[in-house]
């Protein structure tokens, strides 16, 4: 309000919201924070595979961004394999096929063995191969989940990622950041109706999900959270209310400090301290300060925080959820 430092940019736009929220800047951001906690775990050398150390059941996502970690993709039930190529005869018995299939193709389009894009590309799908046979190897090592989880995508995002996680000793990975989605928060009219719809696909999946962290002994080493865009004015549009700035989050899980409401509620009104105008609410909590709560719970220190946050430096303290 007073301008001594710079408002987030592109506001009210979902996309650079989002995009704020997961890297500190609009579209286009090269890394985000959940990439640099990996970053920081891999330089670590906590993990002895850092082909798992990011992983999404939701697309590529720059929340998962990293200098040096990059973003394992899965599937519903598993690894998301490339059929087409994998397929035999193009696959080939001993796994040579791909990059020999690829060579073929560049050298139809008049690039030579040494170009850098073709080896950068032929490297990056060997990689994601050699991935998934490591990945299904280890489904094959261990015991199934027995843990029930509701239907619907979200819940079966979080069932895969619960599956991930009992594999974590024979993947080599004990340090991991993982994404999830869930959409559909974008109502405008019928509230009441479909935020119960979400809200209630959020409960079941998360519940669920703990229950599968007891049954493999990982609930102390699990912490789940949300994050979203950006909230909702409290002032009606006609047909619903618009965009706000503010919103609440869930941190859940054995390590957490839970039962308690951290930062201060606004008053549900206008024309306040924490009213931007028009009821648009300004947090009491920055990203940056939940962030880097989470952060050190994962193992970082204050520079490796500040890399991963640059925005960090223009609040005071975090709050003390882990």
């Amino acid at each position: 309000m007073n301008g001594q430092a710079r408002l987030p940019r592109k506001l009210f736009s979902h996309n650079d919201q989002q995009s704020t929220w997961m890297s500190s800047a609009p579209e286009g951001a090269l890394f985000g924070w959940g990439g640099r906690l990996a970053d920081a775990a891999l330089e670590a050398n906590a993990n002895q595979n850092s082909l798992f150390t990011s992983m999404s059941t939701f697309g590529n996502q720059v929340w998962l961004s990293g200098d040096v970690a990059q973003q394992y993709q899965l599937s519903i039930g598993g690894p998301d394999n490339l059929i087409a190529i994998q397929w035999p005869p193009y696959f080939g018995a001993e796994g040579q096929g791909v990059s020999a299939m690829m060579e073929d193709h560049f050298r139809s389009q008049g690039l030579s063995p040494s170009n850098l894009f073709q080896q950068d590309i032929t490297d990056r799908s060997r990689r994601a191969l050699d991935a998934n046979e490591a990945y299904s190897n280890a489904r094959d090592e261990v015991a199934e989940i027995t843990t029930e989880f509701p239907g619907g995508y979200f819940a079966q995002q979080l069932r895969t990622v619960a599956e991930a996680i009992s594999l974590r000793n024979v993947l080599g990975a004990s340090r991991q950041v993982f994404f999830v989605g869930l959409g559909g928060f974008d109502t405008h009219s019928t509230q009441a109706r479909d935020l119960i719809n979400r809200q209630s696909q959020l409960a079941a999946g998360i519940a669920a999900f703990q229950s599968a962290m007891g049954e493999i002994g990982a609930s102390d080493d699990v912490t789940i959270f949300t994050a979203s865009d950006f909230g909702r004015t409290l002032s009606i549009n006609g047909d619903g209310t618009d965009h706000g700035w503010g919103s609440h989050h869930f941190i859940i899980g054995g390590a957490v400090n839970g039962r308690q409401i951290y930062g201060q509620m606004p008053e549900y009104g206008f024309e306040h301290a924490q009213d931007a105008g028009n009821g648009r609410l300004i947090p009491t909590t920055s990203v940056e300060q939940y962030a880097a709560t989470l952060g050190r719970w994962f193992g970082l220190n204050d520079q490796e925080l500040a890399i991963a946050l640059p925005g960090l430096s223009n609040f005071t303290g975090s709050p003390a959820f882990v």
